[in-house]
């Protein structure tokens, strides 16, 4: 299996309109970061988990030429905003397969109506396949099973995944035991670290990395970043050997 990490930056991405930080002025590729989304790669499927409003770049900078699902957290702009821009992929090959939680299909109902008005759809929008997911109740993507793992955006359910031997948790303030059992163990493990400094409905760095030590995953990757965590670089030598800064376009195998 092949994780590619399509954009690991938070809801404004980097370098943030109009700044004037340091991170935003920098010229390492690794500190420009699109919005949050990976690629999950293994024989002929492709899904992504999120589309957010740059996943058109991140497709084409990608090659992708198939897309066989999208896996939906959560109801957010930069997480959904991108879903008219699955269109080639449903003009290839028809109805796309969408998993997501009633809240986060009610969301998009609202947003992009004309996607789902059934027969009275707009030509030329795309069409989904809706697959309604719930927390404790496994899924089939391909050949494999993607197990859902609950946590909270402050007060918003979100929906982490395991998929094999990969776990990926994005936009996480709070999950309990019972769901780090879920996914404990695993050999990659992908999760969200937005800053230094404490945030009201986000992991910072040092509670992702309480919540890493309570998985123990072989080797963690920390994404959803904004600029206020600093130089990647910098930030990169200060962390425990199994943990880093994940940054757009990096490929892991799992």
């Amino acid at each position: 299996m092949k994780i590619t990490f399509l954009g690991t930056g938070t809801s404004q991405g980097i370098p943030v309109i109009g700044s004037s930080h340091p991170v935003c002025l920098s010229t390492n590729p690794k500190d420009k970061r699109l919005r949050v989304s990976v690629l999950i790669s293994w024989k002929d499927y492709n899904y992504v988990i999120d589309c957010g409003p740059d996943f058109r770049q991140q497709m084409l900078t990608n090659k992708v030429t198939r897309l066989d699902g999208i896996l939906f957290t959560h109801e957010h702009s930069d997480h959904t905003a991108g879903i008219d821009d699955i269109r080639p992929f449903f003009f290839r090959q028809g109805d796309i397969p969408v998993y997501a939680h009633e809240d986060v299909i009610r969301s998009l109902k609202r947003r992009f109506d004309y996607i789902f008005a059934g027969e009275n759809r707009y030509p030329g929008a795309p069409a989904l396949e809706v697959n309604l997911i719930q927390n404790n109740i496994p899924f089939k993507i391909g050949d494999i099973q993607a197990i859902p793992i609950e946590a909270f955006h402050n007060r918003l359910r979100i929906y982490g995944f395991r998929i094999g031997d990969f776990a990926y948790l994005t936009d996480v303030k709070t999950i309990s035991d019972e769901e780090i059992h879920k996914i404990k163990g695993v050999k990659v493990l992908s999760i969200n670290a937005l800053r230094i400094e404490p945030h009201h409905s986000h992991l910072n760095l040092e509670e992702a990395l309480e919540v890493i030590e309570r998985i123990k995953p072989r080797m963690a990757y920390l994404s959803h970043i904004s600029h206020y965590m600093g130089f990647h670089d910098e930030v990169e030598e200060r962390l425990p050997k199994n943990v880093h800064l994940a940054y757009d376009n990096l490929v892991v195998s799992v």
